[in-house]
């Protein structure tokens, strides 16, 4: 039985005004994720892919495309329905420092979004769920009066996971959760995020530069440079399968724990384009030794390859 698309993303578009131009961010991305699973999104640092991220959770406007939530785009919909979708979509953020209030407490923190969203009918029903959110990601109950600069990064990471779904939600952003933590903290709470999707049936969309880590993490792949969309497969298709030249140089800098039989590092040379005001063509022609002329005068188009493997790319 196939799942439900909770998410649907149509022709995205987000452009940034600079005093050189337009900086087109996102550019014509088109993908869904279905409810209870995990789409990875990877790419090069500057890709948009947090930017994508943003927009599917409203943060952001986007300046042309759609994002449906089920099945409700989300531009065409008021504050007050805005507002109630926003119990369903959270986001966890990358620097568990800076996305927490310093001058808050671990309680306040938690406790923030069931106060705007009047979840709890008094301060005893407020501060027992509070408890039993922490309970629920790992943080002891004894730091429930400390500020974040007294934790480490992995427990205010813990902090920030608990007040993301402390509204019970359906969807959640994850915006390289685990970058800024060491490896061990790491396994720790990609552990704890895969419990929570089993428990509570969550859909992730998972971002991050580390490909390892979302090898383990994510059903479906999705790879951008500079703003699009130039692969999207199932995990374990796009690690058997890499088609586009970006993904394979990609794959090939996973560091490999054996010194004999090494996979052969692809090194990518060449300019990279500047997203503002882009050229006709694709956008990794600068750098791939594949390119032809048609390359570097027309766009590729994002197609079926098979076997729900989607790559945009003139010569594969």
């Amino acid at each position: 039985m196939q799942s439900n698309k909770l998410v649907e993303i149509k022709n995205l578009k987000k452009y940034f005004k600079t005093p050189k131009g337009m900086l087109h961010a996102v550019d014509d991305i088109t993908l869904d994720i279905s409810e209870g699973k995990t789409l990875g999104v990877v790419g090069e640092s500057g890709c948009g892919k947090s930017t994508t991220g943003r927009l599917a959770v409203n943060l952001l406007t986007p300046t042309s495309g759609e994002i449906l939530f089920n099945g409700k785009n989300l531009s065409k919909i008021n504050k007050n329905e805005m507002k109630e979708i926003r119990k369903e979509m959270q986001m966890i953020f990358q620097d568990p420092f800076a996305s927490l209030n310093p001058r808050k407490t671990v309680s306040e923190t938690i406790a923030e979004p069931l106060r705007i969203h009047k979840i709890c009918n008094n301060k005893s029903e407020l501060n027992n769920r509070v408890k039993e959110l922490m309970d629920t990601v790992g943080l002891s109950q004894r730091l429930i009066n400390t500020y974040p600069h007294e934790l480490d990064g992995g427990r205010r990471q813990r902090v920030g996971i608990a007040r993301a779904i402390a509204l019970e939600p359906s969807f959640i952003v994850c915006d390289e959760p685990v970058s800024a933590l060491d490896v061990s903290i790491q396994a720790q709470v990609l552990n704890l995020l895969n419990q929570l999707q089993k428990e509570k049936n969550l859909t992730y969309m998972f971002i991050t530069h580390d490909l390892s880590v979302v090898r383990f993490f994510s059903d479906d792949i999705a790879v951008m440079y500079l703003g699009q969309l130039v692969e999207k497969a199932s995990a374990s298709e796009l690690f058997l399968n890499p088609t586009h030249p970006y993904t394979e140089a990609l794959l090939s800098a996973i560091p490999v724990p054996r010194l004999r039989n090494r996979p052969k590092r692809i090194i990518l040379e060449g300019e990279i384009v500047t997203p503002i005001n882009p050229k006709r063509g694709c956008r990794f022609a600068s750098r791939c030794i594949h390119k032809k002329k048609r390359c570097e005068e027309e766009s590729p188009q994002l197609r079926d390859i098979g076997n729900n493997h989607f790559i945009s790319c003139h010569v594969k």
